[in-house]
């Protein structure tokens, strides 16, 4: 497999440092709890937005929510807008058919969602944790990925992965395959991906997928492309995390999450990149972190800081939590007040 193309460039973002402690947020003034958003229908529709590069990280680590999309439409809308006005760097949703703890449940499809809540916020970065590549054609997604960057005037965040959910594909009658065959499909299209949104002609001859001189527009508004997450948990999938990504994503105990950083920092090694150039990101869902013997974050200050202080110690420097109840939510304004904007 294989593709010829313009041009090269690696991303110019920048994951932060481990810190020494647990730390807040920056004092920048950006993602304050009490700083007024900007009204979306301020915006001049019609009017394109111009490039812009994709900046670099903060010193600060970084803090996100993952959302429930079998919630109304008008809640959720009601609930990003309330995340954003907290003080939040990212809210994400999933690509899923069904949801996986409860396939009877109400399910919004992910990725035609985050272009409607890209929309109705301003400041937060948006992104979708993370776009199975079993579900549709790379040069699908990454055009999908271009219109939901300029819908949100440069905020998108763009995650992909292998695919996993077996019961699903089977349910909907789409097809999976074996386990290398499917990392294999997603290498080429991380491939693919990659080269669409840096906006260059692609010839690519693989084994899964094949294009010719196939080029998109327009181009995204974050150059040379928008932020390219993927979620990877093996070995294999690390080393194309290490050559592509610029944030990896994953769940895990302490000790996974420790082992996978390092295989991560010795794939980047191998490649001649610095192991500081990725983010470093954790998905706490809230069943999973009481099985890793985690308090749920969303009691209170005391427990988001101690998970945070603990995966922080094992190289994690950005937090993605499943978002909180609908009880929890004066808790969510606490945290925000208390740990996001902490110096």
């Amino acid at each position: 497999m294989g593709v010829r193309r313009e041009a090269n460039v690696r991303s110019g973002r920048v994951a932060p440092p481990l810190p020494d402690r647990l730390p807040g947020r920056s004092d920048s003034g950006a993602g304050k709890a009490d700083r007024a958003l900007v009204s979306t229908s301020s915006r001049i529709v019609g009017c394109p937005s111009s490039p812009r590069e994709v900046p670099v990280t903060s010193s600060a680590i970084r803090y996100g929510i993952c959302t429930d999309q079998s919630l109304p439409y008008r809640t959720l809308v009601d609930r990003w807008q309330y995340y954003e006005e907290l003080g939040f760097d990212s809210i994400w949703d999933c690509d899923h058919f069904i949801r996986p703890s409860d396939p009877t449940n109400d399910y919004f499809e992910g990725w035609t969602l985050l272009t409607a809540m890209a929309a109705v916020t301003s400041r937060i970065r948006v992104g979708c944790l993370v776009a199975s590549n079993t579900f549709r054609h790379p040069a699908l997604l990454a055009q999908q990925a271009i219109t939901i960057d300029h819908v949100s005037d440069g905020r998108l965040e763009f995650g992909i992965g292998a695919g996993w959910f077996v019961e699903e594909h089977e349910r909907f009658g789409i097809p999976f395959g074996e386990p290398g065959e499917l990392v294999t499909r997603f290498h080429e299209a991380v491939e693919v991906v990659d080269s669409l949104l840096r906006g260059e002609a692609t010839t690519y001859e693989g084994r899964h997928y094949q294009l010719q001189g196939a080029r998109l527009r327009p181009q995204p508004v974050q150059r040379p492309r928008p932020p390219l997450t993927m979620g990877a948990h093996r070995p294999r999938m690390l080393r194309i995390c290490a050559r592509f990504a610029d944030r990896w994503n994953s769940y895990g105990t302490l000790d996974e999450m420790a082992e996978r950083n390092r295989i991560l920092d010795e794939a980047c090694l191998e490649i001649g990149r610095d192991p500081g150039e990725i983010i470093r990101s954790f998905y706490g869902w809230i069943p999973n972190l009481t099985t890793f013997d985690m308090p749920d974050p969303w009691t209170g200050p005391e427990a988001f800081a101690e998970v945070v202080g603990r995966y922080a110690e094992v190289g994690v420097n950005e937090f993605i939590f499943d978002q909180p109840r609908a009880d929890q939510l004066d808790n969510a304004a606490d945290i925000a007040a208390e740990v996001l904007q902490s110096p």
